[in-house]
């Protein structure tokens, strides 16, 4: 909801914002988001990259960001088959999120 002067009105709810917040605030997403901000990915290397994930809910995640238009799942038709997954446009717009959240976590989280 934005106030008089355009600015967004942050005491009223906006179930917009309560949605994308379900969206990227399950477990594990903000970390598979992350991974794949580096590029396309294959998914063993974005099981590598998070720690204690398992395949099903990897497959999981990844097919919900699929649904949101968030994730792109490519396939590439060779011997054995090579799926990748990369960010959309539509995710690529959640590097901001990503990065203001590290610089977050720098300042406020203690390492460990």
């Amino acid at each position: 909801m934005m106030t008089e002067t355009g600015s967004v009105d942050l005491a009223a709810f906006c179930p917009r914002y309560e949605r994308a917040m379900s969206i990227i605030s399950k477990r594990w997403t903000g970390l598979i988001l992350r991974a794949l901000l580096g590029g396309s990915c294959r998914f063993s290397s974005i099981a590598a990259y998070v720690p204690g994930l398992s395949d099903r809910l990897l497959s999981e995640r990844l097919k919900e960001l699929e649904v949101e238009g968030i994730v792109e799942r490519r396939v590439y038709p060779e011997v054995p088959v090579r799926i990748e997954y990369v960010l959309t446009l539509k995710g690529q717009e959640l590097r901001d999120i990503v990065q203001v959240t590290q610089v977050w976590a720098n300042k406020w989280l203690p390492e460990g």
